[in-house]
């Protein structure tokens, strides 16, 4: 089983062609990478270099975005003991991944781009891409499992298991080691990673038909882009029902009751739980939204579904990367407990003058449940 294979004598005379007359995508293509090359991209002259300058650019705004946000996410998030809750743990995993893609990805990235091709050498391709699909692979599945957390403290209430750290650290321990597995295949030959069509960044080779190539690009889809949407989905159809019923219910209370509302400090607890869950929920939309052109473009060239130009492949990489900016921007503005704390260790960079009181005293965590305020009013 061999890692990689030459494009074709056709492709070669096609790019000899290409030299003698206009110039070839290809001919930006150091001499060592060229076995990695598909024979598409010899159709294709090279990109404008001003592509090459707005992505190294945007890519360069974003890595400092990401690196300093999750950065920020991880230190409040350990150095505040309130914070440190199983639930939470997730999250700083989320905020370790996005930092990780970032800090280790965008630099060769942004190098690329200077010299408009892939400068580093076909190891550290390998390398760049299996990074990438690692860290890809952990967060989706990061945030699959704090759905899974949500449903567990809303819907089920008294009812669920309690999370410890201890479960939730053996969690995290299975999310990596079942992305570390995603990513080591193509190394072993399910599969291969070659340079993309914009040639500044390289992932799996989805030009290949053979029976290898192919099926990891369908498993892969599978397992860490389609049933993981399906379980979010899931998860938080059965929290808003959930939440949806618990609401009816206070309404009905309170109209039987002749006040307007029943809200006490327990069920504004309750409604910070579910203001979390639709927190969680933009996370988890936003980061689909910036995978899903990774998707298109794979399959796109697995079933020749539509003809791709290496300016297309620009998108892939840019939506990708934003995704790991999303995180620490949601959390630091929604999560009440984490505005308090960012207010107190960086007064400048607080959301607002001064800490509400309700987010000093603010106790959303995996202890409040819509069961738990649907039995105080029984």
């Amino acid at each position: 089983m061999t890692l990689v294979s030459g494009p074709s004598y056709a492709a070669f005379s096609h790019g000899a062609q290409a030299r003698l007359g206009n110039r070839s995508l290809v001919d930006t293509i150091r001499p060592e990478m060229l076995h990695l090359i598909d024979a598409h991209w010899y159709h294709y002259p090279p990109l404008d270099p001003m592509w090459h300058g707005i992505l190294g650019f945007v890519i360069a705004v974003l890595a400092l975005i990401s690196v300093s946000g999750n950065g920020m996410v991880v230190y409040i998030f350990l150095s505040t003991k309130s914070l440190r809750t199983p639930s939470n743990m997730f999250v700083i995993n989320l905020a370790i991944s996005d930092f990780l893609m970032m800090f280790c990805m965008s630099p060769p990235m942004v190098i690329n781009c200077f010299f408009e091709t892939w400068v580093l050498g076909p190891l550290f391709c390998q390398i760049y891409a299996m990074l990438g699909s690692l860290y890809g692979c952990t967060s989706i599945w990061t945030m699959t499992v704090i759905a899974f957390d949500r449903y567990n403290v809303i819907v089920k209430g008294l009812s669920g298991k309690p999370l410890t750290i201890n479960g939730a650290l053996l969690r995290i321990l299975a999310i990596w080691l079942f992305s570390v597995i995603w990513t080591v295949a193509p190394v072993l030959g399910w599969n291969r990673y070659v340079p993309e069509g914009n040639m500044t960044a390289c992932g799996t080779d989805y030009f290949s038909k053979d029976f290898l190539s192919v099926s990891y690009i369908v498993l892969y889809s599978l397992w860490v882009y389609f049933i993981p949407l399906f379980l979010i989905i899931w998860s938080y159809y059965y929290i808003i029902s959930a939440v949806a019923a618990h609401e009816k219910n206070m309404r009905e209370q309170a109209k039987k009751m002749n006040v307007a509302s029943l809200r006490s400090s327990e069920n504004q607890n309750t409604s910070a739980e579910a203001k979390l869950a639709k927190v969680a929920l933009m996370t988890i939309s936003l980061w689909f939204m910036a995978w899903t052109p990774y998707l298109v473009i794979n399959w796109a060239g697995i079933f020749d579904l539509v003809k791709i130009s290496p300016l297309f492949t620009i998108w892939g990489s840019l939506f990708a990367k934003a995704n790991a900016v999303y995180n620490p921007i949601v959390y630091g503005i929604s999560h009440p407990k984490y505005r308090a704390a960012l207010f107190l260790k960086f007064p400048s960079l607080a959301c607002a003058a001064a800490p509400a009181a309700t987010d000093a005293t603010s106790t959303v965590s995996g202890t409040t449940t819509v069961a738990d305020a649907e039995k105080s009013n029984a």
